[in-house]
């Protein structure tokens, strides 16, 4: 089926993907793995909530913890241009028949809450306080030395209707999966900050969040994390990696969190700005998709998911399967 034309002038301007709210049932737990194993920094804690930042970030944070009777996703985040554009993406969704809430969050200003086309969880807003830098305070490095989140990748029922969607939005698709049998997208990469993604979409039970991504300064930090984790209790927590995609041409590492939220550790890919650069095609069936070098992925990668709240998810319109690790 052939990608959509990008909408280059959308309704409202989301400008990046900005954090992730995880529900998460051991705060001590996951602070071990997200503060001295990976290497986030912590910029404000109380007994039902961590807040966490890489170290070239100036917002407030990238990654919410809020302690919860069960694990799953509050929702994803979003920065949009200026203040006026919360009050156009208001009336662009509840156009579209959503729901919409203006809530009250920690460190942001005006906050939009409302859903996407599967009914995933997403809130948009303009100010969030911002930080003294410390991309330059070397002292702080330590684990996988994180420098900024950069995407989410989501299961979706329909890949081709999630890419329908957020392409209204301004999300453009630098690379796709297609199932040469029935023409349908079984994955798809898309972005609006310049590079390979912010948010990606990949045909499972779905709703679901099937990773956030940090970025990290080179391949050798991925590295030193296996051994970190190797040795500190974490070698199970080691799910697939490390490789080299072949999409994103990325340098990879994916690790699951005490509550089994799986985190990909990211970098190496390409920049994307150009609004007319044509998207990349890849067959559901090419080895060097999932990984360059031509190793498969394991199973869990394709059936293991992180719910949201409250929101059930659905099976996959499509049926096609990618190459599987036995």
């Amino acid at each position: 089926m052939p990608i959509p034309a990008p909408t280059l002038y959308p309704p409202f301007n989301i400008i990046r993907l900005s954090h992730a709210v995880f529900g998460v049932r051991d705060l001590a737990a996951s602070r071990a793995f997200y503060v001295n194993t990976l290497g986030l920094q912590v910029t404000d804690e109380d007994d039902r909530h961590i807040f966490l930042r890489a170290m070239e970030e100036r917002g407030h944070h990238s990654l919410v913890l809020v302690k919860s009777d069960e694990s799953n996703i509050r929702a994803l985040c979003f920065k949009v241009y200026d203040e006026g554009e919360l009050d156009k993406a208001e009336a662009w969704f509840k156009a579209q028949g959503h729901r919409t809430d203006w809530v009250e969050r920690p460190y942001q200003g005006r906050t939009l809450r409302t859903h996407d086309c599967f009914g995933m969880p997403i809130e948009l807003y303009f100010q969030m306080d911002r930080l003294p830098p410390i991309h330059q305070h070397y002292a702080l490095y330590h684990g996988v030395k994180p420098l900024r989140i950069d995407h989410f990748n989501c299961f979706a029922t329909d890949v081709d209707k999630a890419v329908a969607f957020y392409g209204q939005m301004g999300f453009r698709v630098t690379e796709y999966t297609e199932d040469e049998e029935s023409g349908k997208l079984w994955a798809a990469w898309t972005h609006r900050k310049g590079g390979v993604h912010d948010i990606a979409f990949t045909s499972g039970t779905g709703p679901r969040l099937h990773h956030t991504a940090f970025w990290v300064p080179t391949p050798l930090n991925i590295i030193d994390l296996c051994d970190l984790m190797a040795t500190t209790g974490y070698v199970g927590n080691i799910e697939r990696g490390p490789g080299r995609h072949g999409i994103s041409n990325a340098f990879f590492l994916y690790v699951l969190d005490p509550d089994g939220h799986r985190i990909e550790i990211y970098c190496s890919d390409y920049q994307t700005v150009d609004p007319d650069l044509e998207p990349i095609k890849w067959d559901l069936k090419d080895p060097q998709r999932q990984t360059l070098w031509g190793a498969p992925a394991p199973r869990s990668w394709f059936e293991h998911g992180s719910t949201f709240q409250n929101i059930m998810p659905d099976a996959a319109v499509l049926t096609a399967s990618p190459i599987i690790a036995p």
